[in-house]
């Protein structure tokens, strides 16, 4: 398949040209690189998964090239298991040992290159994917279209984002180009199954896809969604042989070979999942790869026994035989059954919180245009240029294509970060429509060009063919192109459309792409970073060493250890540079349940956000403006899917200024809002808070407007208890679908009575201002530490002065219970730079006590 003649002056061209678009590809994705001046390493990274891959990295080094599959560093108190590969993490610690990368930022600086490595070698494949579609300007323009296309796969792949996703399509492509080349050169092969000899060529080619099969394996389980793949085209193939009659052993002794080889990996590889969870590595991959070569071989025996029936014969053969052998799975397996149906719906479905998760969402038209622009033109014409090719003659590879990518277009329409698969799909079919395109219209614009030039177009073509070629041709295809001298000019528009289209996708593309890596690169939080820099260097160590690999049958916590409560997007962040131990994490772990992150930040009530801790072994909490904003309705569609945001938040309709104007859409809140751990702790530092001023809002429900959002008839800022007592008022005799409420536009301007936390103090604050007024001041992070609280008996209010380490004072305040204060800030041993500016006071007496650290943390009452 790869032969390169060295006085071929086209191989030169190719050659040139694949490496244009490889290096073209590769300065797109090292921009970011090429800009960052003197930043820190580090600041370029994605701070998320990123970060986990940066220290997955780091333990394999330290660790003799040793793989974890516990981490006892993440979603405290029980860890987490690693459920991916070690593949992409093997390659780029080796990539780290060939370079002498031993400091962290010199590990950051060859690590954050493999992706676009990958990327790079991705290019090359497309174009051996490309021929084996079409021919080599097929695979020239699938190489060029995959070194520029946007979306996922280039922001997977842009330097900064150090993930195995790329290596995901990297892997999958080179299974998918041995396949699809087996199907090429074998669908005519005569195999006589009782004669090894006649199929020994398919063999070894099937061992092949086998290996790249394992290689996309290793790094990741969803790797079986491309057995998926082979499972559906086969049973089409198998169809679509019997009725042109055409041999099928090919099929057989490729998908019995690949899959026997995959199980054989995969046993010597072991298994790392207990059951038969195919989003692990479970024994139930063994019983699916053996699923398909026995399914394999049932297809193989009945096209022989019904070879000489009546075509349809077959197709309802399958369907009976599918549904009874799914009724005998379900009840002689009924585990296993269960296994297929949820990892189905886990890959091809949706959920309530998956909309939560920005990669999981679900794919938009507008945002499948932004991604692919013209290429999804392209990529219809390429569907329709391949049925073509395919009703014209057997041609395999082309359905394998096709289903390929159905697959994966429809896996990104429930879940946009299959991007990045279907990004070499849109440029495969983009590429086979353009050049489908040129090779239908060549006759026409050879005689139109000819035309213009005073010849014919018979003679013109007679002149470029080649002498071989033309000695191909029979008489009567010679005799019908002499008869078509008159160029179709229907078909040279179709091929002006084609390349103008693709040019547009090219230019488009890149441009995005551009635009995208040289003014949006990655660049982590430095509020976040600095914040955690700080914890790493100001808090506890945990007793669990960040390096050392932990068996999970023996490990347990040392009593040192603590967990830090934060939203599950920061986890990686907590582990990689505060080296503390994070309840949640970003592989969605310890955010939902009971005592899960959601549960705690949309809590109303401090004794129960106190018991999620205790139950968590949670000794500090970060909060940071994103949580108290945009993420809020994340984290209250994973407490409640079916309610979300709704009790404490209110979208709204504003009508503009004049009736040509339109609506303006506002976010208020509701009472509840205020009442959430997450409100209390960013917004009030853990203090009391009382109600102000406030919106009396007026508003017509969808019932009148017809419209999603209430629309806002009238609103007035007021204070709250007015606000509250007009709203009364009117709801008692409203108009039919029209209501009144009271609503805050502002963080710290609650509608009710927020009392104050008890066992939650203030430890650290990051210094950029999110909210700067007369009276408040909200910062991005802030970092608050879990205590038990000082006793103080008395009754009132009793309130402390304090300074934070930005400099910015504040008064904690707190309401009496039962005529005793708990108090959380000491004024004497504060080992923290928030501190006490003075003693502690009942307002409106002289009496102030001072609170020893001793008592903060041990719970002692002080009077």
């Amino acid at each position: 398949m790869v032969q390169f003649d060295l006085y071929n002056r086209r191989n030169w061209l190719i050659g040139g040209l694949l490496a244009f678009f490889v290096i073209f590809a590769v300065w797109l994705r090292l921009l970011p690189m090429l800009s960052m001046g003197h930043t820190d390493v580090l600041s370029m990274v994605g701070s998320d998964d990123p970060l986990y891959n940066l220290r997955q990295v780091e333990q394999l080094l330290a660790n003799h090239f040793t793989y974890t599959w516990f981490d006892p560093m993440t979603q405290y108190p029980v860890g987490s298991n690693v459920y991916w590969g070690p593949l992409f993490i093997y390659i780029s610690g080796l990539a780290c040992w060939i370079a002498g990368a031993t400091t962290r930022p010199e590990i950051i600086g060859i690590c954050l290159l493999v992706p676009v490595a990958m990327a790079a070698v991705t290019v090359v494949l497309m174009y051996f994917v490309g021929k084996i579609c079409g021919d080599w300007k097929t695979g020239l323009l699938a190489a060029g279209f995959t070194a520029i296309v946007s979306g996922q796969f280039f922001y997977r792949s842009l330097y900064g984002y150090f993930d195995h996703h790329i290596g995901e399509v990297l892997f999958s492509t080179l299974f998918c180009l041995v396949y699809l080349y087996i199907l090429v050169s074998e669908k005519d092969a005569k195999i006589d199954l009782k004669n090894f000899t006649t199929w020994k060529k398919t063999a070894l080619l099937s061992v092949l896809a086998g290996i790249a099969y394992l290689l996309g394996l290793f790094l990741m389980p969803t790797m079986i969604v491309f057995a998926l793949m082979v499972v559906i085209f086969t049973v089409i193939q198998f169809i679509i042989c019997i009725y042109r009659e055409r041999p099928t052993e090919y099929l057989l002794v490729a998908n019995t070979t690949i899959f026997a080889v995959a199980i054989i990996g995969l046993v010597l590889f072991g298994f790392k999942s207990p059951g038969l969870d195919l989003a692990n590595y479970s024994v139930g991959h063994v019983f699916a790869y053996l699923a398909i070569i026995l399914g394999t071989a049932v297809l193989y025996i009945l096209h022989r026994y019904l070879k000489n029936q009546p075509k349809y014969y077959y197709p309802v053969s399958l369907v009976g035989i599918a549904v009874i052998g799914a009724a005998v799975l379900y009840v002689a397996g009924p585990q296993f059954f269960n296994q297929l149906v949820s990892a189905a719906v886990q890959f091809f479905g949706q959920a309530p919180v998956t909309d939560t998760v920005q990669e999981a969402r679900g794919w938009s038209v507008a945002a499948a245009w932004t991604t692919f622009n013209y290429g999804l033109i392209l990529m219809a014409g390429g569907i329709l240029a391949a049925l073509y090719s395919i009703w014209r003659e057997d041609r395999p590879h082309e359905v394998f294509t096709l289903v390929w990518s159905a697959i994966i277009f429809y896996s990104t329409c429930q879940h946009i970060r299959y991007e990045y698969y279907l990004a070499v799909n849109v440029a495969l079919l983009s590429a086979i429509c353009v050049s489908f395109a040129f090779a239908w219209g060549r006759d026409d614009i050879t005689r139109f060009i000819s035309a213009i030039n005073g010849s014919t177009g018979k003679d013109a073509a007679a002149d470029k063919s080649d002498p071989a070629e033309k000695r191909k041709k029979s008489k009567k295809s010679q005799k019908q192109e002499s008869t078509q001298a008159a160029p179709r000019f229907a078909i040279i528009a179709l091929v002006v459309v084609a390349a103008g289209l693709g040019l547009l996708f090219a230019y488009t593309s890149a441009a995005y792409s551009y635009v995208n890596a040289s003014g949006n690169p990655l660049m982590m939080n430095q509020d976040w970073k600095d914040s955690l820099v700080w914890m790493a260097n100001n808090t506890p160590a945990t007793g669990v060493d960040y390096y050392t690999i932990y068996d999970k049958n023996t490990f347990t916590y040392p009593n040192t250890s603590y967990g830090v409560m934060s939203w599950w997007d920061y986890g990686h962040m907590i582990t990689y540079i505060a080296y503390r131990i994070p309840n949640a994490n970003p592989f969605q772990a310890g955010v939902s349940g009971p005592d899960g992150s959601a549960a705690y930040f949309m809590a109303t009530n401090e004794s129960t956000a106190n018991t999620i801790l205790d139950h968590d072994g949670t000794r500090y909490v970060i909060t940071d403006i994103e949580m108290d904003t945009g993420k809020f309705w994340a984290m209250a569609t994973w407490f409640n899917a079916t309610e979300a945001a709704a009790p404490y938040q209110m979208t709204v309709l504003i009508p503009g200024q004049t009736p040509s104007s339109g609506y303006q859409t506002a976010m208020l809140n509701e009472a509840p809002y205020y009442e959430t751990m997450v409100s209390r702790l960013h917004n009030f530092d853990g203090s009391m808070a009382t109600p102000s001023d406030a919106y009396y809002v007026e508003y017509a429900d969808a019932n009148v407007t017809h419209i999603s959002y209430p629309v806002v008839t009238n609103a007035e800022a007021m204070n709250v208890s007015a606000a509250t007592a007009r709203a009364a008022q009117y709801n008692q005799n409203p108009q039919a679908g029209y209501h009144a409420t009271v609503l805050s536009a502002s963080l710290v301007q609650p509608l009710t009575d927020i009392p104050a936390l008890q066992n939650y103090r203030l430890v650290h604050e990051s210094p950029t201002s999110e909210l700067a007024t007369n009276t408040s001041d909200v910062k991005y992070v802030k970092i608050f530490e879990y205590v038990k609280g000082a006793h103080i008996k008395g009754s009132g209010i009793i309130d402390i002065p304090l300074v934070t380490n930005q400099g910015r004072n504040f008064t904690y305040r707190q309401q009496s219970v039962n005529g005793e204060f708990i108090v959380p800030y000491s004024t004497t041993g504060n080992p923290y730079d928030v501190k006490a500016t003075g003693k502690y006071q009942i307002e409106g007496t002289s009496q102030t006590f001072d609170v020893p650290e001793s008592a903060v943390m041990q719970g002692l009452t002080i009077n």
